[in-house]
């Protein structure tokens, strides 16, 4: 066999592999992509707030910085997935194209029911999504010793179409390296936290 017809079975073998990678990894199985006009913003508590940063290391901002673009903060600390979801409408006054979703730690600490959470999220996720926004949905640890929250935030992605990042603290917790108190980080935690999201963010925009 020629070389010309080897270089023609190679790039013919990786035209193939490529469009299988496209078909099971494409953006496009994510609701509402490719994202519209609009702002990008973040809503939750206070890790979306930054507690625990100096000012201007906080995950949002240094988002922000990566994307080179502005990052609406409506983090407020102490917020449950019930607050936040009472407080969307000021999200969704703004138009955004995407949202980062980061909430449920405080639900965890406060014991709400799990199930009570994640009709919460849902909900949260679903609304935004209803009014064209492309949602990027965070991970929090619901345990100390187990995450009774991993497969719930999985699913929950999956299930709405929502970008996903899984438990943001990965491997923080604990760790004075990385946090400012036992459950907030400090700038280098943050700044591992904005990596993680701009991670897949980039990806999906346009």
């Amino acid at each position: 066999m020629s070389k010309n017809a080897w270089y023609i079975i190679v790039v013919c073998a990786l035209a193939l592999l490529a469009l299988i990678a496209w078909h099971f990894f494409k953006p496009s199985s994510y609701i509402n992509y490719p994202p519209q006009q609009g702002p990008v913003v973040a809503v939750g508590d206070s890790l979306v707030q930054g507690v625990g940063a100096t000012e201007g290391n906080d995950f949002v901002s240094l988002v922000s910085q990566s994307i080179n673009e502005p990052v609406q903060n409506f983090g407020v600390s102490g917020d449950t997935t019930e607050e936040t979801r009472a407080r969307l409408d000021e999200v969704l006054a703004e138009n955004p194209r995407i949202v980062l979703v980061l909430v449920g730690g405080n639900d965890y600490l406060k014991r709400v029911p799990k199930t009570e959470t994640f009709a919460n999220l849902r909900a949260i996720v679903e609304r935004l999504q209803q009014e064209g926004a492309l949602v990027v949905l965070l991970g929090v640890r619901g345990g100390v010793l187990v995450d009774n929250f991993a497969d719930d935030f999985e699913d929950l992605a999956k299930e709405t179409g929502s970008v996903y990042v899984s438990d943001v603290l990965n491997n923080m917790l604990g760790n004075k390296q990385y946090m400012y108190d036992q459950i907030h980080p400090n700038d280098e935690g943050y700044a591992i936290i904005a990596e993680r999201v701009v991670k897949v963010l980039r990806p999906v925009l346009r």
